[in-house]
Order: structure tokens, then C-alpha cells, then sequence
């Protein structure tokens, strides 16, 4: 679903509906500010929060719209430009690179023919290195919309894993 529209300045009512429902959930509690972000950024299909969203959850929570936007900024798990459908996220730790997590950052970017950061032409993924996420028994990992997937040595183990994905 397409989060912006022309309508109440970028928001559905659709959107407002699903936001206040994020946000009742942690009962508009401005403290929770970075479990909201994380909620609604996990709603968006492109996994971001948009502007005109950000801006109507500082108008309901009653804080400033610059305290929404540093925090987005701050934490490097929030974004504020979309991103794909399916972000790879790549565990950069200790613990991974003894695995060979490097060999599984360089099957990834000839499968998908993308760099770290980029997104591949159809929008679907973009490959992301990140700091540990847990998963060091199952290194080397990675994880995509919150579901981890490790023990990936081949680029058949990765071919099976994506077309999880489809």
C-alpha cells in the first residue's frame, strides 16, 4: 500500500487510521517515541517513516516535530527515505566475519547485482551491512523484515532464502 497521497497533506485516512491504532498501542505515550517509529516503519511497505507522518505523530503526541525527526535521524534502525521491499540486512559483527560473512556479502551483491546501499532496479531489495542482531549461532546471518536466515554458504542457500521472498 502507498503511504502518501495528495489527501490531508500526505496522509490517507487509511494511514491515520493504522498510526493511531501504532499509537494507542503505546498508549500515546510520548516515552515510547522510538517503539511508535520502529511500529509504523514496520507497517510501511517500503520500511520508512514519511515526513507528513512523522509531523502528525508529533502533532498527536504533543512534542516537537524536531524531537520525531532527531530521533529518526539518531537511531541508524529508523529511516526517513524509502527503502525496499525487502532490506537484507548483513551481520557485520566479529562473530560473522570469522563465519564468512564477507564471502556472503560478495554472493549477495553478484545474485542481486547491487552494492551495500543500493536498491535493486524493481524496488524489492537493497542489501544493508548492520551491527550484531543475535544470530551468531547461525552465522553467517542475515535478516529480512525482522525473520533471520542463516547457515548461508552457497549461493543456493542464498537463491532459497530470496525465493522465500517471491
Amino acid at each position: 500500500m502507498n503511504l502518501i497521497s495528495q489527501e490531508q497533506n500526505g496522509l490517507t485516512p487509511y494511514i491515520v487510521k493504522e498510526v493511531n491504532k501504532i499509537l494507542k498501542a503505546h498508549k500515546n505515550d510520548p516515552t515510547q517515541l522510538v517503539g511508535i517509529l520502529l511500529d509504523i516503519q514496520n507497517f510501511t511497505e517500503r520500511h520508512y517513516i514519511p515526513q507528513p507522518v512523522a509531523e502528525y505523530i508529533s502533532k498527536k503526541l504533543e512534542i516537537p516535530s524536531t524531537r520525531v525527526f532527531d530521533v529518526i535521524s539518531f537511531y541508524s534502525e529508523l529511516h526517513d527515505k524509502p527503502r525496499a521491499k525487502y532490506p537484507i540486512e548483513i551481520c557485520d559483527s566479529v562473530v560473522c566475519k570469522v563465519n564468512d560473512s564477507e564471502n556472503l556479502l560478495e554472493m549477495l551483491i553478484n545474485i542481486l547485482g547491487i552494492q551495500p546501499g543500493q536498491i535493486t532496479y524493481d524496488g524489492r531489495f537493497i542489501i544493508e551491512k548492520v551491527p550484531c542482531f543475535g544470530a551468531c549461532d547461525i552465522s553467517p546471518a542475515v535478516r529480512i523484515n525482522g525473520k533471520v536466515f542463516g547457515n548461508l554458504k552457497t549461493e543456493q542457500d542464498i537463491l532459497n532464502m530470496l525465493g522465500t521472498m517471491v
